[in-house]
């Protein structure tokens, strides 16, 4: 906004003549129905504040005076780390008005406006501060009634979200019609209806706030607010996830519940709906930067470099095998196309363990990418496949097994005839020329459907991470570690899983034990690798069902789901039991490094980490079980990574 001076303006002379010795008033910061804002300073406590004063038309009215004045100092009430405070409220020679905290920063509406959408992330995290900030204003019996982007300010410095002015906008008398307060764009059905409201229409105006923040658009336009409100009340919104943005599908369809017409059909509360964002915020924590470059790019052969690399290594190979014979150059061409790549990803592998990156990073990162590209090709290919596409898959079953013999038969018999006066030599044979045909047919054919099947999935991510997380991928990181010695540094764990950081700590030290230690605890690793793997499983199935209950809302708490949440609670604790095994090894190690404990106390908990081991396998394979009975899908990764 401008800065108004005082000759601008008669309004801010009268009210800082009102407020003199008090507050310094040194400029507008906006206005609306509600009021105008001022940005001041406190003259005793020499600190910025932000004035918000009622609009002298409004001031007036004794009965709007006071009911502002009443709502604005429950408001004063609330101290919450994501509600901006109240200071003070007054009525000043005839001016009434609340003085607030400055928070150095832009509204939601700003940001959106200036810099679009917000990414999936940033956007969840905000949402869910705003309604852990409702929660608590629910829990006061305080209910807002204006939840809309230009109430949610961001602070710049660390980003946090702060809601404003709650109660603020009833008091105020912005009115559009009998009953009816409100900003028409953010209103639930029932607020539009003017009839009686409670915390859950807050949630419908955050859930309309959430469709703007992610798409940039409000869930319902018109010409006038009559329009809108009869919009709020009769129409649909359009599903989020129908946009074609980049948000991930549960988070879309939690956005898409709190815009249910009816209350009972949105999330049960405003602490319910901060604990699903939480859930949400989880799945997708953030990775280093590191490990998603080498996820996209810096882990694949698939540069302008690797696709020149066999034409040219084959036309090296035949010149070789011109000069001294067939045998030298297919021991070129085989020896080149295995130890070249393998080089490659034994770089690589080198490359991210300097880092302080491990190879068990790798797979929650290639399982996250898969997710995230299933989603989005879901969004902008539909679901389901077309006729032509299964038309090409079938086709794809025949011409992968021919393109795999018919490959090496046309390379080998290159070979047999090298390149001479008479190049070709060997089309004239019948086997060979069938074997060209059959590859001249096969290689257009599978890349026919390897170019439809990525309309439905990343199948470059998902070999890449079959071929990670297999056995070359070990073998690489095993050579990688074995060149680098001890020169590995460290890193931030904030990206690990708990278990997963307890199972390479445990690793890492059991590697660093001396020969006869390492023998005398036998077969530690793999039971190690057991209890990571187990407490992996447990921790996506207990997700999995939390996410049905939390999905179920009301319902979730009904006889119906009581089997699913006595499985969520049994799976929780066992889930303790196997992260907690993992502490006690790791712990036992580091007293062998320090010379306080011995390898029989350790042994003794070893045997007891087997036994959760195998408590948890079964319980796994009951599950397997009991979830076949459960109404719900239990969703499944696009891979196995």
């Amino acid at each position: 906004m401008p800065q108004l001076g005082p000759s601008a303006d008669p309004l801010f002379l009268s009210f800082q003549l009102a407020l003199a010795g008090r507050y310094s008033i040194e400029r507008e910061l906006g206005r609306g129905g509600m009021g105008i804002v001022y940005l001041a300073r406190e003259v005793h406590l020499d600190r910025p504040v932000a004035i918000k004063l009622l609009p002298p038309e409004r001031s007036g009215d004794p009965a709007l005076r006071a009911r502002f004045l009443r709502e604005a100092r429950l408001a004063a009430k609330l101290s919450h780390p994501n509600i901006i405070p109240i200071h003070a409220v007054d009525d000043v020679g005839g001016f009434v008005f609340f003085v607030m905290a400055y928070i150095d920063g832009e509204t939601l509406a700003h940001r959106v406006r200036t810099r679009g959408p917000l990414p999936a992330a940033e956007g969840a995290r905000v949402l869910r501060e705003a309604a852990f900030a409702l929660a608590y204003a629910h829990a006061q019996g305080l209910v807002h009634r204006d939840v809309k982007p230009d109430n949610i300010l961001l602070e710049a410095a660390t980003g946090r979200a702060l809601v404003a002015d709650f109660g603020i906008a009833a008091a105020a008398g912005d009115s559009l019609g009998e009953g009816v307060t409100g900003t028409p764009e953010f209103m639930s059905p029932e607020q539009a209806l003017g009839t009686e409201i409670d915390p859950r229409s807050d949630l419908y105006g955050l859930g309309a706030t959430a469709f703007y923040a992610f798409s940039g658009r409000l869930p319902f336009e018109g010409k006038n607010a009559t329009e809108v409100l009869a919009k709020h009340v009769t129409e649909v919104p359009p599903a989020l996830a129908s946009l074609g943005l980049a948000v991930p599908r549960k988070l879309a369809a939690l956005v898409d519940r709190c815009l249910a017409k009816e209350p009972e059909h949105r999330p049960a509360s405003a602490e319910a709906l901060a604990e699903q964002l939480g859930v949400a915020l989880e799945q997708r924590r953030e990775l280093p930067a590191a490990i998603r470059a080498f996820v996209k790019r810096n882990g694949r052969l698939d540069g302008g470099g690797s696709l020149a690399y066999p034409p040219v290594l084959l036309g090296v190979s035949v010149g070789l095998a011109t000069f001294y014979g067939n045998a030298a150059g297919f021991g070129l061409f085989a020896l080149g196309m295995t130890a070249g790549p393998f080089a490659y990803f034994v770089g690589a592998a080198r490359r991210m363990m300097l880092l302080g990156f491990a190879r068990e990073d790798l797979g929650p990162s290639f399982k996250a990418e898969i997710e995230q590209s299933r989603e989005e090709l879901a969004i902008e290919h539909g679901r389901g496949p077309t006729r032509l596409e299964k038309v090409l898959a079938s086709t794809a079953r025949i011409a992968w097994p021919v393109l795999g013999v018919s490959l090496p038969v046309v390379v080998w018999l290159t070979f047999a005839n090298p390149l001479a006066p008479a190049a070709f030599r060997f089309v004239n044979n019948l086997t060979s020329y069938a074997a060209l045909i059959a590859l001249l047919t096969a290689i257009p054919a599978t890349t026919a459907a390897l170019a439809l099947l990525e309309r439905r999935r990343d199948v470059s991510t998902e070999m890449w991470a079959k071929l990670w997380m297999g056995r070359i991928g070990k073998l690489a990181f095993s050579v990688a570690k074995r060149l680098l010695g001890h020169r590995v540094l460290g890193t931030a764990m904030t990206h690990r899983a708990t278990e997963l950081s307890l199972g390479m700590a445990a690793e890492n030290l059991y590697d660093s034990l001396p020969k006869e230690t390492r023998q005398a605890l036998g077969d530690l690793p793999g039971i190690i690798h057991r209890l990571r793997d187990d407490a992996q499983i447990l921790r996506k199935r207990h997700d999995e069902l939390h996410e049905a209950l939390a999905d179920a809302g009301d319902a979730a708490t009904t006889g119906e789901y009581a089997a699913v949440r006595a499985d969520r609670d049994l799976i929780h604790d066992k889930l303790g039991d196997a992260v907690g095994a993992l502490e006690t090894i790791r712990l036992n190690l580091l007293r062998l490094h320090a010379g306080s404990g011995t390898v029989e106390g350790l042994t003794t908990h070893i045997g007891l980490a087997v036994e959760v081991s195998a408590g948890v396998e079964r319980l796994l394979a009951a599950q397997d079980e009991v979830e076949r009975g459960l109404k719900f899908p239990r969703e499944t990764a696009a891979t196995p990574v």
